[in-house]
């Protein structure tokens, strides 16, 4: 964990009710599935809010996840060629968020990162799939993003309830991933759920979302795959115990343990 200063370069909305900021600071150590926690109006917002997307700086020397060099392009505009940042997406859903989401370019924020532990790209196999439901959708870029620099061929599912709240899908597209939407109402994509698109072909699989889309992911899919689990929490690094969950190996913070879990691990 790393308590930092950065500076907002951008904030904007992209759907509905959501929102993406761009912040300038120390983005080393930064692994996909990793989350930041950032106070707002004095306190830590109880929500954890997952890393969508890094710059790491240029004198980055920490090794790359399982070997996994950092891509060298990204559909994101750079924002000065060399200032290191970190992108975040993030859903308006309370005070907090609201508050943030009215935060003006230049503005300081003391952001606790490199938080809880992310996804193992090391059993990705040759044709993970990804599935991001909502604000579950952002730390799958990220992974998306280093799969496909590591030669994999990603499948991406994207589950929103409406076409005015889907938000990447081109983006992933940009990657070379093979991207398919849905949505509740069949407004745009897919009708129906996450699962309706589901082909049974993946090697491994990857998920974050609402905890209805994981009960029903892991009953059509299975257990080999990773889980981010959502949690409110108190402090964000383990020490208040306010987001344990329950596993087969007992209790965990998903925090500090988590928030990605083995499916096979989950009590859901």
């Amino acid at each position: 964990m790393k308590q930092l200063t950065f500076e907002i370069k951008t904030n904007e909305q992209i759907a509905k009710n959501v929102y993406r900021m761009q912040l300038c600071g120390d983005t080393t150590g930064i692994l996909p599935g990793q989350f930041v926690n950032i106070r707002v109006q004095g306190q830590f917002l109880r929500r954890p809010i997952s890393v969508c997307n890094i710059e790491p700086p240029l004198n980055n020397t920490e090794p790359p996840l399982n070997n996994i060099e950092p891509p060298l392009n990204n559909t994101e505009q750079p924002l000065n060629n060399i200032e290191p940042h970190l992108t975040i997406i993030y859903k308006v859903v309370g005070v907090g968020t609201e508050a943030m989401s009215c935060l003006p370019i230049g503005t300081q924020l003391d952001v606790l990162t490199v938080l809880g532990n992310g996804y193992d790209l090391s059993k990705a196999g040759d044709k993970p799939l990804l599935v991001g439901g909502g604000v579950g959708v952002p730390p799958m870029y990220m992974l998306a993003r280093q799969l496909r620099e590591a030669g994999k061929a990603v499948r991406v599912i994207l589950g929103f309830n409406t076409k005015d709240e889907v938000f990447y899908e081109e983006e992933f597209r940009a990657l070379g991933c093979d991207v398919t939407v849905t949505t509740v109402d069949g407004s745009h994509g897919t009708k129906g759920f996450v699962t309706n698109a589901l082909d049974g072909q993946q090697s491994y699989y990857y998920t974050c979302g609402p905890l209805p889309m994981i009960k029903a992911l892991l009953q059509a899919a299975g257990t080999h795959g990773e889980v981010s689990m959502e949690e409110r929490m108190g402090c964000g690094f383990g020490a208040c115990m306010g987001c344990t969950i329950q596993t087969t190996n007992g209790p965990k913070r998903v925090c500090k343990e988590g928030p990605v879990f083995p499916a096979s691990e989950l009590i859901l």
